[in-house]
């Protein structure tokens, strides 16, 4: 009997001490994740001040830059305060605060290289459809950058922050689409129902002189020019090969429509000359053909009637 009544003791003594160390440890572990975010998410989070600090001391930047769709970056919620206000282009502001305003312990826009502040604003533009190409684009090869276009501070135009209305924006580089769009015929893009970016994506596209494309892959031209794009039972070989630039210049031209030579013949003749193929139909030296080929071939753009581009 005394050696139950022990054993009985002894068992619940046991149970308590083991309940005791679960408890301990199971509250060691609970404080660890407590532990390690007050140690890192407060002092990360401290290191931003808010764009309304900024605007203590550069109420005019501040003024300008509100009215900007920058602006809207203080509603990120999602982003935290790395993506808001003026924290969110020239990084965190405590420190830069705290020594009366030093400028070294803010990213600078200024006082860095085209490449690094390029980088800065694709850090949030970069994914976005029109800048997805930047980095392979003429501009970008070309050593040009964000801030040689637009300004977050100081724009003009302020739908997309350009340092300079277009076209005038464009001429400052582009002296030959500037002296192209003076011509007798011409895109309308100096009487602004026509802009450059309608036809050319400045941040780089997959095609040549960042020509835009149709979500079909088509040339941009068919925005307009509807008519011209088919597809046709019959198609012009070049229209789909070299597309139109082939038969027309696209910023101006001294020819009607703006075509690449005076003559519709000579232009024909370029590419149909008699008798290294000769044309379908009845055998006509076409050289010796004083009227326009399009009198008679007047559907050149594509047909569904008839294989010489009859009407």
């Amino acid at each position: 009997m005394r050696e139950f009544k022990a054993r009985s003791v002894r068992v619940p003594a046991m149970v308590c001490l083991l309940a005791a160390m679960l408890c301990t440890s199971a509250t060691a572990q609970q404080d660890k994740p407590a532990q390690s975010l007050a140690a890192t998410g407060p002092s990360e989070t401290s290191k931003y001040v808010g764009a309304e600090t900024c605007k203590t001391c550069h109420d005019e930047i501040y003024n300008s830059w509100e009215k900007t769709p920058h602006w809207k970056t203080t509603l990120n919620k999602e982003g935290g305060p790395s993506k808001q206000g003026c924290e969110g282009c020239h990084g965190p502001g405590a420190d830069h605060v705290a020594g009366g305003g030093d400028k070294t312990k803010i990213f600078v826009f200024k006082e860095h290289s085209r490449q690094e502040t390029s980088a800065r604003c694709l850090s949030c533009h970069g994914e976005g459809h029109e800048q997805s190409h930047f980095a392979e684009s003429a501009h970008a090869s070309g050593d040009v950058g964000c801030l040689d276009c637009h300004s977050p501070h100081h724009a003009q135009e302020k739908q997309h922050l350009l340092v300079q209305n277009q076209p005038q924006l464009c001429y400052g580089c582009h002296a030959a689409a500037k002296a192209d769009f003076t011509k007798p015929y011409h895109h309308r893009v100096n009487q602004g129902l026509v802009q450059c970016n309608d036809c050319h994506n400045p941040h780089g596209t997959a095609t040549v002189r960042q020509a835009r494309t149709l979500p079909s892959g088509d040339a941009v031209c068919y925005k307009c020019h509807v008519d011209k794009q088919g597809p046709f039972v019959y198609e012009h070989v070049p229209v789909k090969t070299e597309g139109c630039s082939s038969c027309h210049t696209p910023h101006g031209s001294t020819n009607p429509r703006l075509l690449k030579v005076s003559l519709v013949n000579m232009l024909c003749l370029q590419c149909h000359t008699f008798p290294t193929q000769g044309p379908i139909g009845p055998a006509h030296n076409q050289s010796a053909k004083y009227q326009a080929c399009t009198m008679c071939h007047n559907q050149i753009h594509g047909s569904d009637f008839s294989a010489v581009f009859f009407k």
